[in-house]
């Protein structure tokens, strides 16, 4: 889809603009098919909303997301449909009443997959309504009539949290995606020495060796010159049942003299959903890697991009610096910086896995990458 921006107008706008209308981020008013100053901060709250990329423009990702906007429990039926499945509010709505009424039916991220299917199932034969996984108008009056008398709950939430209990110290085992970002024909921003996709490839491969060292069982999206969509990104890691999920991106900006540091992002939206595990091991790595490089902490942020939402285990996107800053540049470009890097990430990892009583805090950890991980503090 090309990008939409203040100033544009036609029929595509004229859409945007109705979306707007219809969420009451925008007034009824104006010319229908101009994208003015009002439309442009509209678009701008919205995004603020929804953990999107705050930039006023409207490409792929922001038009999807005010697309699934407009859906509310009950204005159409819901299935589980494995190639298309349903995204919107009113699964958002669903998966939050059916988690509150005790059915599992995962995090709350807007897509009707299969918990949500097993958790609707599974509240249809509890309340005697036929089990086919039809959200029809039978069980949206069964879920409604109950919503009056069941309120509140974090099941999903509590669910992350003893999972990661369960794990225990070891690593060994654990499934951890790590996911370079870019790759291929789009090898990211460039400083004319370096590439994004290559940096973040080194330090991917980097973060294997250690992984692997530990017990743990490191799997890379891809391979030194292959790339894919973030959505399918999400659905490899699906695919590969893995634990956890650690995307590696650098940052860029035009005001390359000034923008600089380390930011981590879990995922996390204005509707409620969110990862608790993903949120905690943002933090770790967060504070990991701004002790250990020194780098400026730009801190941890919720966003509910495809490749931290679709997939179904804690996942985070690293931005490890901003390659259009030359003094960042130039620690990228040192092979012993990366290593750094990784290191911090694999510690954090191991931290994630550790009971609070025994965490010996940000910095201070230091692992012997072998199958029985044993821990120092220094």
């Amino acid at each position: 889809m090309q990008l939409v921006r203040r100033g544009d107008t036609g029929p595509i706008v004229a859409d945007i603009r109705h979306k707007l209308v219809t969420l009451g981020l925008l007034p009824d008013a104006g010319c229908p098919e101009q994208f003015d100053e009002l439309c442009d901060r509209a678009v701008r709250h919205f995004q603020q909303q929804r953990g999107l990329t705050v930039d006023g423009l409207v490409g792929e990702q922001t038009y999807l997301t005010l697309d699934e906007a407009r859906w509310r429990l009950g204005d159409r039926t819901l299935y589980y449909y494995i190639n298309h499945p349903f995204i919107g509010d009113d699964v958002v709505a669903l998966q939050r009443r059916l988690n509150e009424l005790g059915f599992n039916a995962g995090r709350v991220d807007g897509v009707f997959g299969v918990d949500t299917d097993a958790a609707l199932r599974e509240f249809q034969r509890n309340y005697g309504v036929p089990a086919d996984g039809t959200l029809g108008l039978a069980t949206i009056r069964a879920i409604e009539q109950l919503r009056r008398t069941v309120t509140g709950g974090e099941h999903a939430r509590l669910r992350e949290q003893e999972a990661l209990r369960r794990t225990g110290y070891r690593l060994t085992g654990t499934v951890v995606i790590i996911d370079p970002g870019h790759g291929g024909e789009d090898d990211g921003f460039s400083d004319g020495h370096l590439s994004e996709g290559t940096i973040v490839y080194d330090v991917a491969a980097r973060l294997r060796g250690l992984l692997a060292a530990s017990g743990a069982m490191p799997v890379l999206t891809r391979g030194p010159e292959t790339w894919s969509s973030d959505r399918d990104r999400a659905a490899f890691a699906n695919m590969a049942e893995g634990d956890l999920l650690i995307s590696l991106h650098c940052e860029s900006s035009p005001r390359s003299s000034i923008a600089n540091g380390i930011a981590s992002y879990y995922f996390g939206s204005g509707t409620g959903g969110g990862s608790v595990a993903g949120e905690r091991l943002a933090d770790l790595v967060q504070r990991e890697l701004v002790a250990r490089t020194g780098l400026l902490d730009c801190r941890t942020h919720g966003k509910s991009w495809e490749l931290l939402r679709l997939t179904r285990m804690p996942a985070v996107r690293i931005e490890v610096g901003y390659l259009s800053n030359p003094g960042n540049a130039a620690l990228l470009a040192e092979p012993g910086f990366r290593h750094q890097l990784a290191d911090s990430i694999f510690v954090a990892i191991q931290r994630l896995y550790t009971p609070e009583d025994h965490d010996p805090g940000t910095g201070q950890l230091v692992l012997t990458a072998r199958p029985d991980v044993s821990l120092q503090v220094v």
